[in-house]
C-alpha cells in the first residue's frame, strides 16, 4: 500500500485529511504517533521534523507531505475519488481554500488557544487571551450563520475540502465554546457534518480517546 498516514486521533487538524481519505475510500495505512511515548515520538520526528502531525508519506512517489490542507491538496492531485474535494473550477476552488482557511484560523485557532490553557498550570494560564479566543469564536460563529443560510456544505451543495476542515473545527469549538440557541444554522451545519459518513467514522474511532480532552467532562 502506497500511502501511510502518520496522526492521532483526538488530533483536530489530524482529522481533516482522515475525513478526505474515508471520502473517496483511499486505501492508506494507519499509524498512530504517541507523542509521549519516546520511541514513537523519534520515529514520527524522522518522518516530521516540526514534530506536527498530520503526515503523510507516499511510497510511490518517495514524498512525505505536512500540513493537513497540503495533504488534502495532494491527496486531490494523485489520489483523487469520485468525491472532488477541491473543484476543478477555479472560482469554487478559491472558495474552497478561503473557507478551509477560514475554519483553520479563524475556528480552530482560538479553540485551540481555550485547550491549551486548560492544559497549563494554574499560575501560568491566560485568562485573558482565553477570553479573546471565545470572542473570536463567537464572531466566526456569527460568520457561519450569515453564510450557511441556505446551503448544505460550506461551498454551496456539494461536500469539499471546506468541509473536511469545518467537521473538526466546529466539533470541538462547540465543547469549549457551545454555539447554544443564537446560532440555529451553525448548528444545523454540525449536525449535517456529524451525519457524513466518513465524520462519523473519524468521531468514532477517536471515542476511546475522548477521556484525554480536557473539556470532555465539562
Amino acid at each position: 500500500m502506497s500511502l501511510t498516514l502518520h496522526f492521532h486521533p483526538l488530533a483536530s487538524f489530524c482529522w481533516k485529511p482522515l475525513i478526505a481519505l474515508y471520502e473517496n475510500a483511499t486505501p492508506f495505512v494507519p499509524v498512530i504517533v504517541d507523542l509521549g511515548d519516546e520511541r514513537s515520538h523519534a520515529a514520527f520526528l524522522e518522518i516530521a521534523p516540526t514534530g506536527k502531525m498530520p503526515a503523510l508519506h507516499d511510497d510511490a512517489r518517495d514524498r512525505t507531505v505536512l500540513e493537513s490542507t497540503i495533504v488534502i491538496e495532494y491527496l486531490a492531485a494523485y489520489y483523487p475519488g469520485p468525491v472532488e474535494l477541491i473543484p476543478a473550477d477555479i472560482d469554487l476552488a478559491i472558495m474552497v481554500r478561503q473557507a478551509d482557511r477560514f475554519y483553520d484560523f479563524y475556528v480552530q485557532e482560538p479553540m485551540q488557544k481555550i485547550v491549551g490553557d486548560r492544559l497549563r498550570p494554574k499560575d501560568r494560564t491566560d485568562p485573558f487571551g482565553v477570553e479573546q479566543a471565545r470572542e473570536q469564536l463567537r464572531n466566526s460563529y456569527a460568520v457561519i450563520e450569515k453564510e450557511m443560510q441556505g446551503k448544505t456544505w460550506a461551498v454551496g451543495e456539494t461536500f469539499t475540502m471546506a468541509d473536511c476542515a469545518a467537521s473538526p473545527a466546529l466539533f470541538y469549538a462547540n465543547k469549549v465554546e457551545p454555539f447554544g440557541e443564537k446560532f440555529p444554522a451553525v448548528r444545523r451545519y454540525h449536525d449535517r457534518l456529524l451525519a457524513r459518513r466518513s465524520f462519523a467514522r473519524v468521531v468514532a474511532e477517536a471515542q476511546p480517546y475522548f477521556k484525554l480532552f480536557p473539556y470532555d467532562k465539562g
